[in-house]
């Protein structure tokens, strides 16, 4: 029989999409991943591996250009949020319709901050697109999701590594993906052609929109960081550090971890780089966790 996993998928934002290159590994390492709890861009990649779909998801990942990612941002200036993710999330919907967690073949948990009561919730049924939703929603980024008396932002805020809400079986081993560690991260050199033009465009069209929010959110020039910066490396840093002490109180039996400078929180046109990433990350764990199984 195969090894089962009890897969806990961390926040990150962009740095997510390497999630997918973890699960293609320990796949294909010989592991059966029995259960799936995610936070945030973990929670929608447990959702589309769960449902099944993620062949699908990583296709369209992979053949989305820098400008289709662009395209896919509707701002809107609410005072909740920028950006409704909307588009987004139709996209998704096209190639993976909604379904309850229960009727799922494996195990699935979202876990998400309700704002409103301070609290962190544990979606485990009910419908699979509300929960991812509810999971993605970055405060101040994506606008949140009220429900009754609620209103669901990131899970990540206070759970960014939700290995403590893992669902377990007899036997298992629990693996934890870390996309928050602060561990040094070998850029690779950019030889696209359309690099220079996708990042003079989007510059321009991001510097018309922080206009219209540095009325609502001054910019110290001296400092040379804009809006989006800010909120990313703020995100970034925090999420670190909380990572950092929840692993330390639950420490996995494997963990596998992507540095927090692979990419920024939105630059989610590094797909195909990030999938790699969270490959050849899984195979360096897996092997270390198993020569340190030998020596013993």
């Amino acid at each position: 029989m195969k090894p089962t996993v009890a897969l806990v998928l961390g926040s990150g934002g962009a740095r997510g999409i390497a999630h997918i290159g973890v699960i293609r590994e320990l796949v294909n390492e010989g592991y059966e991943i029995s259960s799936i709890t995610g936070t945030s861009m973990g929670a929608l990649i447990g959702g589309v591996y769960a449902a099944g779909k993620l062949d699908e998801f990583e296709s369209w990942l992979r053949s989305l250009s820098k400008m289709d990612i662009f395209n896919l941002v509707d701002f809107t200036l609410s005072t909740q949020g920028i950006i409704k993710a909307d588009r987004f999330l139709i996209e998704i919907q096209k190639f993976i319709p909604d379904q309850k967690i229960e009727d799922l073949p494996i195990h699935y948990a979202a876990v998400t901050t309700d704002l409103k009561n301070k609290k962190e919730v544990v979606i485990t049924n009910g419908s699979l697109f509300e929960a991812i939703r509810a999971s993605i929603s970055i405060p101040m980024v994506i606008t949140p999701i009220h429900k009754i008396d609620t209103l669901f932002v990131d899970g990540g805020i206070l759970n960014p590594v939700p290995v403590n809400r893992a669902f377990r079986q007899e036997n298992d081993m629990l693996v934890a993906v870390n996309l928050n560690a602060n561990i040094p991260y070998h850029n690779p050199i950019n030889d696209d052609p359309d690099h220079v033009y996708f990042e003079k465009l989007t510059r321009g069209k991001f510097i018309g929109f922080q206009k219209k929010l540095s009325k609502l959110f001054p910019v110290n020039e001296k400092e040379n960081m804009g809006y989006f910066s800010l909120i990313g490396e703020t995100t970034s840093l925090m999420l670190s550090q909380i990572s950092k002490l929840t692993l330390e109180i639950n420490p996995p039996d494997l963990l596998i971890e992507i540095s927090r400078q692979s990419c920024g929180t939105f630059e989610f046109y590094k797909a195909p780089e990030l999938i790699e990433l969270g490959r050849k990350a899984a195979t360096e764990s897996v092997t270390n966790f198993r020569a340190n199984l030998k020596s013993k």
